[in-house]
């Protein structure tokens, strides 16, 4: 039987920004298993949940004061049993987000002074923070302590072994608990050469995986781990998904990825070739937390609409991020007294951040908080979201939403592609189950079908319009 992850689709829930039970404006457990049901319809085989553990939320919960408790506005630990619970009712999976490569500096071993557990040098190097500024903080006596993001996420040191012994025990934790695996954060950062040019893709890191995998396996269920691997190669990015090592590794080569065919087919092509180098299943993102929204970044929804076809009809597993489902655009207009990105306050406001792809769901009415929470919402929603609310596409046929939902119930696994003949900006290629075509021109094209189309994100009338993916289905089900 085929690993569930290899063709999987997951659908990422940011919890502070998809549904409030308790009507703080914050997002929460609760409200996230009263609105499993959403996912369940959608179609997807699993949820990643982004950090919900006990945090001063300086970096959204990636700032982590303990790994092993829920933090009060996103509920309890009783909480989290609950949403999973109603999870695997649904047939739901669950994948949460693992932060090692740093803590928050509340966190207890910071607090007290146990230097020996983080990066502390009598002289800093000259590296910089991902956030802007400097990458190292002094401190009262004169020393230094690292930090690859914010100053309050001081870097672990990942050569003590007291380090790697807590999270063995806490990967055990959330596994006892029955989660189906972990999203893991900076996957590639943990270990670090001080003398190096770069502080990503140390050779040693790929130990840590390797102890990781076996704690996974020793679980039941087909437990996983996806790695979040940037700035580096596609080749080197599969080798954090070889044999013995973790499951999945997130495509952010597809995710920068300009509406450009031949872009697309260069990256496709690389992926699918780092992939089968190493026996892993390639995967395929459009959007996330951290990055501009799709329909913004690519300029119109009719794209992005084509953008989601063609990425489900590639073999292999995708990921979704909440909201693309209903065919959100970033919010760019954000007042700047409410944004709260630590990227946007150590730039001092020249870089605009990552709240704009963080602006809460819409679910149903027509004026904010449309539905998100009986109060209101800590990011404000537009006003013309109106028309793109769960309740206002779930009827509509020729909603982003209905065309997710189609997607996902016509899509069928596939490990092989192989390219066809087309007209010049066009995509074509079979899978073993599927023929895609994507037209990237501005013009209307010609593409023969074996049959009539499965599936088309923009009509189809004897020509493939411009900015537009079609299905044809070449293997009877």
């Amino acid at each position: 039987m085929v690993e569930w992850w290899r063709h999987a689709v997951i659908y990422q829930v940011y919890p502070r920004s998809f549904a409030d039970a308790d009507g703080d404006g914050v997002g929460d457990l609760p409200g996230i298993t009263a609105r499993l049901g959403h996912l369940a319809d959608l179609g997807v085989d699993a949820l990643w949940l982004s950090p919900f553990y006990r945090s001063p939320m300086i970096d959204g919960g990636y700032d982590v004061s303990d790994y092993r408790d829920v933090d009060p506005v996103f509920g309890t630990l009783a909480d989290f049993d609950d949403l999973l619970a109603e999870a695997h009712r649904l047939g739901l999976r669950v994948i949460v987000d693992i932060v090692p490569n740093h803590t928050s500096s509340r966190h207890p071993w910071f607090v007290e002074g146990r230097r020996d557990r983080y990066i502390f040098r009598d002289e800093p190097n000259g590296w910089r923070s991902l956030f802007g500024g400097p990458a190292w903080t002094q401190v009262a006596d004169g020393q230094w302590y690292l930090h690859l993001f914010a100053p309050e996420q001081p870097d672990l040191n990942w050569h003590n072994p007291d380090v790697r012994a807590e999270f063995d025990d806490i990967l055990r934790f959330w596994l006892d608990r029955g989660v189906d695996g972990f999203r893991v954060d900076v996957a590639h950062g943990m270990i670090k050469d001080l003398a190096g040019v770069t502080f990503f893709d140390h050779e040693d890191v790929h130990e840590i995986h390797r102890d990781w995998r076996k704690i996974l396996d020793s679980y039941p269920g087909e437990r996983m781990a996806v790695a979040e691997v940037f700035d580096t190669a596609p080749d080197r990015v599969a080798r954090y998904v070889s044999v013995g090592e973790l499951h999945q590794a997130f495509n952010f080569d597809f995710l920068e990825a300009p509406w450009d065919p031949a872009v697309l087919r260069r990256i496709i092509d690389a992926s699918l070739a780092a992939a089968a180098a190493v026996g892993a299943p390639p995967t395929w993102v459009l959007s996330n937390h951290d990055r501009r929204r799709h329909v913004t970044r690519f300029g119109s929804v009719r794209r992005a609409r084509a953008a989601v076809l063609l990425m489900l009809g590639l073999p292999g597993s995708a990921y979704l991020y909440q909201g693309e489902e209903l065919g959100l655009p970033e919010v760019l207009d954000l007042p700047d007294e409410v944004r709260a990105d630590p990227q946007w306050i150590r730039s001092g406001g020249t870089e605009l951040g990552r709240d704009g792809c963080r602006v809460p769901l819409p679910w149903s009415g027509d004026a904010p908080p449309f539905g998100f929470g009986p109060g209101g919402s800590w990011l404000p929603q537009p006003a013309d979201w109106a028309g793109l609310t769960v309740a206002a596409q779930r009827d509509d046929p020729g909603s982003t939403l209905h065309l997710y939902r189609e997607a996902l119930r016509l899509r069928r696994p596939a490990t092989t592609l192989r390219w066809l003949d087309a007209p010049d900006g066009v995509l074509l290629f079979e899978t073993e189950t599927t023929r895609v075509a994507a037209n990237l021109t501005a013009a209307p094209v010609p593409v023969e079908g074996p049959a009539t189309p499965l599936l088309s994100s923009g009509g189809m009338a004897g020509e493939l319009p411009p900015d537009t993916t079609a299905w044809w289905r070449i293997q009877p089900d």
